[in-house]
């Protein structure tokens, strides 16, 4: 008997639920089964895999799906670990994406110390674990939700790999596996907690390989040709140019090859850049610039480059109907709230970072912006944007003053801290996608919005046609 009224005040206890009948079929299925999506997210956490091998994870979160009644279409785009899950049919098609991949260097416990599973293994620097898990279970809610309302449509899970390199979400795009989606939802985890009403930054990634004529250094150097010596006269070309880029400008690099030992010419050497601006145009005006340089620096070289486009993205498209009913989901499930235990293990990861913090944490939901905001960071959502009218919200799961990117990220990632925001981001996308089930003026008003954004812009991309994505097998 206690036991019983134990769990009906569990129930009464818990965050309200709204009046709507449909939301709170699929709140209570999200909360029912919060233990199992915290295990799909720490299992992902666990076994972290770069991009474009996130073998382990991809199966996780397809198996989870299936389990749950979804159809799953794998290996979709020629990418092994790309995957489109559904439920239901027809029109209209309300989709919700999942991040899954790693980041290299980024090995962390979930302690609030720098502290490495694996010495320079991957880890869950951008929280991706937490993306996969709360995403898919929004999907798997929702779907819930249209059996009992009998709702008409598909709800969609699309699993997106590589959004830190390679852009999965353009492989996908280019395979027109979005052709017919009306509205696109998802998340990430972030310092604050607020529905986003703004544009990203466009990047392309470039590789620049060069290539020489191997020698011996020491006793025939003049019958060598250094395309290291391209590499990094590429490399004093670009930090000159940087005085005379616009304000908003971003380019950062990396030698992945510079050659096997020093008394050795290198016959080959590659750099890796990322070009980042507030709008794709500076992006391929940079590019062109970049370009001539790492062409003079062959020639001053005698060395040859060739120039390969990896990936290019625009920045987000913001649609302020989806902004709107995501701002007001999130007000009906509330921010994540934190134990003084999680404050003091916050207050613990910030004591490496600089700057004078107010608090532990964002507790509050931020308003929702009255005009367009600029945010910093890129995303292969920006092309798919340009495509499908998209909606997305960032909830708090690390401190303030922790970068993206950082270790401390991918200790909360694994601990409650993280966990907790998996709840409010499963809530409020499942609750947007069902206004948008609901309410066809919506989908019209969001689609409207789309279309004024991109008028009279033209839309194009460095990609070559036809390319293919790299190719890695799993390690047995």
């Amino acid at each position: 008997m206690r036991a019983g009224i134990a769990a009906i005040l569990v129930l009464l206890l818990s965050a309200p639920f709204p009046s709507d009948p449909e939301k709170e079929v699929a709140f209570r299925w999200i909360e029912q089964n919060a233990a199992t999506t915290r295990k799909v997210s720490l299992n992902i956490w666990s076994n972290p895999e770069l991009a474009l091998r996130e073998f382990k994870s991809s199966r996780e979160l397809i198996q989870y799906l299936q389990s749950n009644g979804f159809r799953v279409e794998k290996g979709v785009a020629g990418i092994s670990t790309s995957f489109v899950a559904s439920s239901g049919s027809g029109k209209p098609v309300i989709a919700i994406y999942g991040e899954y991949d790693a980041l290299a260097g980024l090995s962390q416990k979930a302690e609030p110390i720098r502290s490495p599973l694996v010495e320079e293994g991957p880890g869950h620097g951008c929280g991706h674990n937490l993306i996969g898990a709360a995403s898919a279970a929004a999907a798997v809610a929702v779907s819930r939700a249209m059996e009992a309302g009998n709702l008409k449509g598909t709800i969609r899970f699309y699993g997106t790999p590589a959004e830190e390199a390679a852009g999965g979400k353009n492989y996908m795009l280019e395979a027109g596996l979005f052709k017919d989606v009306d509205i696109l939802l998802g998340w990430h985890p972030g310092a604050r907690t607020q529905a986003n009403f703004e544009y990203s930054k466009a990047v392309t990634e470039v590789r620049f390989k060069f290539k020489g004529v191997a020698a011996h250094a020491s006793s025939a150097p003049h019958l060598g040709r250094s395309a290291l010596d391209g590499v990094e006269l590429m490399d004093v070309g670009v930090n000159f140019m940087r005085e005379h880029v616009k304000e908003d400008s971003r380019i950062h690099y990396v030698i992945t090859k510079g050659g096997g030992q020093p008394n050795v010419v290198p016959a080959d050497a590659e750099s890796w850049y990322y070009i980042r601006a507030n709008k794709h145009q500076d992006v391929l005006d940079m590019f062109e610039w970049i370009s001539h340089i790492a062409e003079g620096a062959a020639l001053m070289s005698r060395t040859q480059v060739e120039i390969q486009v990896a990936d290019d993205s625009h920045e987000v498209l913001p649609n302020r109907p989806l902004a709107e009913a995501i701002d007001r989901n999130l007000h009906l499930v509330g921010p994540p709230k934190f134990t003084e235990e999680e404050r003091t293990l916050a207050r613990k990861m910030q004591e490496p970072l600089k700057g004078n913090f107010q608090g532990a944490f964002a507790e509050n939901i931020e308003p929702l912006p009255d005009q367009v905001a600029q945010g910093l960071y890129s995303t292969d959502l920006g092309n798919v944007s340009w495509n499908v009218p998209s909606g997305s919200l960032g909830v708090a799961s690390y401190p303030f003053g922790a970068p993206i990117h950082s270790w401390q990220v991918a200790a909360c990632a694994g601990m409650s801290i993280g966990q907790k925001a998996i709840d409010v981001a499963a809530k409020t996308l499942a609750g947007t996608a069902i206004d948008l089930f609901k309410n066809p003026a919506l989908v019209e008003a969001s689609k409207k919005d789309f279309q004024e954004r991109k008028k009279g812009y033209n839309y194009r991309l460095l990609l070559p046609p036809n390319r293919k994505a790299p190719v890695f097998q799993e390690a047995q």
